[in-house]
């Protein structure tokens, strides 16, 4: 994939921006839907859906057998954050595509407007989670995630995408990395609900591009 194409601007009028909410993943290591564990009185689903509801997008994406959303169905199931973007991908048009996992209730919306409004890339992220993360979504590469969803050996880890994307990161500091701490298990939940961190500091504020290595949430699910 060449790193080097004309982005275009997050603020061009011509370019929608369009949310996307990956809400399809087994949570197999949560033992029942991560989607639909109550955060603050309401589905955490909602709770993330209004987020991106509230920011300056044309539309709401959401990726998995959602009905109540009209959720797009990974065509190939069980392949992972990439499986759920290539999936969306090819029935939307060029665009800003902001992608954002269900699983981060913390996500608050100054850090969102920070990544949303970043200099123009192919792709930003904050440097300590790959996700959430922008994407400069085009012909180029709706034809790299077609070809990546047609080989059901290519590795489907996220920061496979953004390398090839030559990534932008963003980053934050220790107070703010919290707020992109995800849950995978009844435990991260736990912590979550006490106000405690899910993933030990040290992560946190690593820059590495890669996913945590046990989070399901980076390489498992949508």
């Amino acid at each position: 994939m060449c790193t080097g194409r004309t982005v275009a601007t997050s603020t061009d009028a011509s370019v929608p921006r369009i949310g996307l909410l990956l809400a399809g993943g087994a949570s197999t290591r949560m033992g029942r839907d991560k989607a639909r564990l109550d955060w603050q009185g309401q589905p955490l689903i909602a709770h993330m859906h209004a987020l991106l509801s509230a920011l300056p997008l044309s539309q709401v994406v959401v990726s998995g057998a959602r009905p109540e959303y009209a959720g797009v169905i990974d065509r190939a199931p069980g392949r992972g954050p990439l499986g759920g973007i290539a999936s969306v991908a090819q029935m939307l048009p060029d665009c800003v595509l902001f992608v954002v996992p269900v699983d981060m209730p913390r996500l608050a919306l100054p850090l969102l407007h920070r990544l949303l409004d970043a200099p123009p890339r192919a792709c930003t992220r904050f440097a300590e989670s790959p996700l959430p993360m922008r994407l400069q979504l085009d012909g180029e590469l709706r034809l790299w995630l077609a070809s990546w969803l047609g080989d059901s050996d290519a590795p489907r880890a996220l920061h496979r995408l953004q390398a090839a994307l030559d990534v932008q990161s963003l980053s934050l500091g220790p107070e703010e990395c919290a707020l992109l701490d995800n849950v995978n298990t009844p435990e991260d939940w736990r912590k979550l609900a006490s106000g405690l961190p899910t993933r030990d500091s040290d992560h946190l504020v690593s820059a590495t591009p890669f996913p945590h290595p046990q989070s399901d949430s980076y390489e498992t699910a949508t």
